[in-house]
């Protein structure tokens, strides 16, 4: 086996606290909060005390400043545990991060240390009915009125959208404007014309609250805005890498938790006189998914070195993003295939896992949105242009 050399001595005893957490307060209770579609905020305040949130939050903001390999073991143990409806991820890598990047001082101090605590929970609103990866076509708009903005529009597939105490929220301050028309703000979810739609009913991850959110003339201080009016889209444009990054570390370490499953159970289980791994077929099967995870497994943690450095470069991201997605949704079938009808059978974690895994196509850029991303460069390194249309000149 390759031996994973990005983490260090301290990773590891923090993943094996990690995976206690797991254990004790998650995996016993996971399958009542995929019927109930939500989980209890007490975890969340559960997850702070044992410093399982916004790991890399420095401390002069509550959090334990340190480095992102420890928010990647959070990560991978939830993960691994087959525990899809927490929303750490959504709340530590990208609405903390948004915060640390782009937030004021008062800002930072006003939601970090909560965060940090699971206090207040954050979500991000980008997506909505008509606009998915195409952020420039939002229609949310965000007018001035003195020193006040009034929001008004609606969001959709929203994690975290039930149980968020704000949202950072991209809107349109100038409609005539494109992609520079495109303004952060941070929405309080308390305040009056914000409201929660229905918790949506999905193919998988059903424990994780995913909603759709409305804003009827929401109105806020300017101060609440980050960054800069209209530069919204630049400021999220530099975050697409973190976040395909956390999906290629999703992805990869569900691939080798479901072989391990999948090894197991054909070990086990018998049919017509041998064992199912006595079959030539199922030992070719999971050889060449645990290649293929190997291989997923090193670009991965080559991804994460470079992310650690401030080198990770946007196609490198869509290339792991695109390859760790097909073949975990590959592996999942593969694996579910080789259970026979248990697999089919919600009881057993392959086929939740199943479920769980058609979103990540789609989730942090559509694949076809990564292909795209990666022939550009490829054309483009040869002096060529890639057309509208679709052709090379």
């Amino acid at each position: 086996m390759i031996e994973r050399t990005i983490f260090r001595e301290e990773h590891e005893i923090f993943r094996q606290t990690v995976r206690r957490f797991v254990d004790r307060e998650i995996v016993p209770f996971h399958a009542q909060w995929e019927e109930d579609g939500i989980v209890p905020r007490e975890l969340w305040l559960k997850a702070g005390a044992a410093g399982l949130l916004c790991c890399t939050v420095p401390e002069q903001y509550g959090g334990m400043g340190l480095d992102y390999l420890f928010d990647v073991v959070v990560f991978e143990e939830l993960w691994r545990a087959g525990a899809s409806g927490p929303g750490f991820l959504i709340h530590t890598d990208l609405v903390a991060t948004y915060l640390l990047s782009f937030g004021s001082e008062a800002q930072k101090r006003k939601w970090l240390p909560k965060m940090v605590s699971g206090e207040a929970i954050g979500s991000l609103g980008m997506t909505e009915p008509h606009a998915g990866s195409d952020l420039k076509a939002i229609r949310t708009k965000a007018v001035r009125d003195g020193d006040e903005f009034v929001i008004n529009g609606q969001k959709v597939f929203i994690s975290n959208g039930q149980l968020c105490d704000f949202i950072v929220l991209a809107t349109k301050t100038d409609s005539q404007a494109g992609a520079k028309g495109v303004t952060l703000f941070i929405v309080e979810s308390n305040r009056p014309g914000f409201k929660r739609g229905r918790n949506l009913e999905k193919l998988g991850m059903r424990a994780q609250d995913t909603s759709e959110l409305f804003f009827d003339n929401v109105r806020i201080p300017a101060s609440n805005m980050l960054g800069a009016e209209g530069r919204g889209f630049a400021q999220m444009m530099t975050k697409l890498a973190q976040e395909r990054l956390a999906q290629a570390i999703r992805s990869a370490t569900v691939t080798e938790t479901v072989i391990d499953w999948t090894l197991q159970y054909t070990a086990e289980r018998s049919a017509f006189g041998q064992k199912l791994a006595d079959f030539q077929n199922t030992q070719f099967k999971l050889a060449e998914l645990k290649t293929k995870a190997a291989v997923a497994r090193v670009f991965t943690d080559k991804c994460i070195a470079l992310f650690m450095e401030n080198k990770l470069d946007p196609v490198d991201a869509a290339m792991a993003k695109m390859f760790t997605s097909e073949l975990h949704c590959e592996t999942v079938d593969e694996c579910l295939q080789l259970f026979g009808g248990w697999g089919y059978m919600w009881e057993y974690p392959i086929a939740r896992a199943y479920a769980d895994a058609r979103v990540v196509k789609i989730a942090g850029g559509s694949i076809e949105i990564m292909k795209t991303i990666i022939a550009r460069q490829m054309y483009s390194q040869r002096g060529f242009d890639i057309q509208k249309n679709g052709s090379a000149t």
